[in-house]
């Protein structure tokens, strides 16, 4: 049974095409896994078979009554609202029949005789909905999620607006879960979440019974949870079935018979080509050469993909700093009450170290003490001399209106803008991405201008906070490449082994020196 169908979708801003032609279909129990590079319009597609852009052209069509639970990789929070605010939002649908229930009741000694046989059948309706979601213990439904996600150890009247990305993310997998939606849309739901929610999350996919469909750049996640694969590449949507490695070996396949087909293509096309000019002028051969002409005409063409840009990532190294990176004495930080038991680190020319451990422990707060950003509760930060820092911050402003080209030229005025265009080409942004509002792309192109500007400064320690964020595979890959080879110091947040392990030489364990209650 066919829960969505799209068919013949086209979509696109302004004079880029994102999905030409795009037909899909979801189907009863699918764990569908919809993959791409960076750009290619997966965001873009989820937004829209949910409503929330509308298609050039094309239908899509829903079942009848399903719920969709979408976590949108740029959801926002409304400020002012507490954690339990938002897990009772889940059941914003049981509240309105709530009020309606009251509503009837309200209006019952009142009603005319006619109307009352309607209004009580109403009323038993809804009464029965609301006993068949248990409504009447929602509280208590609410604590027990909470406290399997750790919100009751900071509590559920905490601002959502004081929260870490990874922490908002984690209230919003809540409320999901919470909804028992019918069907699942996850655009990039492990980004922000450690390693322990990771695996939580994994585990529960796994179980689920109904349909979901998500993005991820994280290939271990991915083959654990899914059971069919949707390729967008070039404007369009292929699908495959199997986890992602199976997709690579068959894509792989595909891809080497295309390029076979079309070389063969090309010789037969030389070879008609010189057998037609060779042949048209004389009167004997001219029959056989209109021949070879029309089957030329006819001929459908065989298209490679476009090769898509690699990105370049090179970091310039700058002067040789003091021994001494940073070293700490007593340091506690925090912002109104402590994240951490006094601190005694010492970070040498060099070394390469991952900061790992749940969210909301303090592993960006760390940074923010050592940077200066943040004044410490209590201790001292000495820096070495000599330093020449680059910092990669994990949340960025969303509404930035400069175009990416303009970003650069803010960081470097003395490039001009061929400079700048190539710049942004190395880190694997094309020419309509380079000339479009930051605002306007996803969040791996936006990971990729704020990696521009990292490595055309000259630095002697990394700073970097969730680098992998939002990054397609072939991204990560190339990060990791230049983060090995870099000689000097990095100092990595990251809930990735397969990728931190790989770059560094020592993990600290952020759990270790937390005060708060794991």
């Amino acid at each position: 049974m066919s829960i969505l169908t799209v068919e013949h979708l086209y979509h696109g801003f302004g004079d880029r095409a994102i999905f030409e032609d795009v037909s899909f279909r979801l189907l009863k129990g699918e764990h569908i896994g919809l993959i791409g590079a960076n750009g290619e319009g997966k965001s873009t597609f989820m937004n829209t078979i949910t409503g929330k852009l509308q298609p050039d052209d094309g239908k899509i069509e829903w079942s009848k009554n399903v719920r969709v639970g979408y976590l949108d990789q740029h959801a926002a929070l409304e400020p002012g609202m507490t954690i339990e605010d938002v897990l009772k939002s889940a059941f914003v649908y049981l509240f309105d029949l709530e009020a309606r229930m009251n509503a009837i009741c309200d209006q019952l000694g009142t009603a005319a005789e006619d109307d009352m046989a309607a209004m009580l059948e109403e009323l038993g309706v809804i009464q029965e909905t609301l006993d068949s979601h248990d409504f009447f213990n929602i509280d208590s439904k609410v604590e027990e999620v909470a406290q399997a996600f750790g919100f009751m150890d900071f509590g559920l009247d905490r601002k959502v607006t004081d929260l870490s990305g990874g922490q908002r993310t984690k209230v919003l997998l809540a409320k999901l879960l919470l909804e028992k939606p019918d069907i699942l849309l996850l655009d990039e739901p492990t980004n922000y979440l450690d390693e322990e929610h990771i695996v939580w999350l994994k585990r529960y996919l796994t179980e689920y019974e109904n349909a979901f469909i998500l993005i991820s750049h994280d290939i271990p996640f991915l083959n654990s949870v899914i059971n069919i694969v949707y390729h967008m590449e070039n404007r369009k949507l292929n699908r495959f079935v199997g986890d992602y490695d199976h997709f690579r070996e068959v894509y792989a396949v595909q891809q080497a018979q295309l390029e076979a087909a079309y070389k063969r293509q090309q010789q037969e096309i030389s070879e008609l080509k010189d057998f037609v000019n060779r042949n048209k002028a004389r009167v004997a051969t001219r029959n056989m050469a209109m021949s070879r002409q029309k089957k030329l005409d006819k001929m459908e063409l065989i298209e490679l993909n476009p090769e898509k840009p690699k990105p370049e990532f090179n970091f310039k190294t700058g002067r040789a700093p003091s021994r001494t990176i940073f070293s700490t004495q007593d340091l506690v930080i925090g912002y109104d009450e402590p994240l951490s038991r006094p601190l005694n680190l010492l970070m040498e020319n060099g070394q390469k170290i991952a900061l790992i451990g749940a969210n909301g422990i303090g592993k960006t707060t760390l940074l923010k003490s050592i940077l200066g950003l943040i004044e410490p509760l209590s201790g001292s930060v000495e820096l070495g001399n000599y330093l020449m820092i680059g910092y990669f911050e994990q949340e960025v402003a969303a509404d930035n209106s400069t175009t990416c080209i303009e970003e650069i030229w803010k960081e470097f005025p003395t490039l001009n803008q061929a400079e700048v265009r190539a710049a942004l080409a190395k880190c694997g942004l094309t020419t309509k991405h380079i000339e479009s509002q930051v605002r306007v792309l996803s969040g791996g192109e936006q990971a990729k201008v704020r990696l521009c500007k990292l490595i055309n400064k000259e630095t002697n320690i990394l700073l970097l906070d969730e680098p992998t964020n939002h990054l397609d595979q072939d991204a990560k890959d190339e990060l990791k490449r230049a983060l090995r080879e870099y000689k000097d110091s990095v100092l990595l947040i990251c809930h990735e082994p397969e990728f931190y392990l790989d770059v560094v030489s020592e993990v600290w364990d952020c759990s270790q020196w937390t005060t708060k209650i794991l």
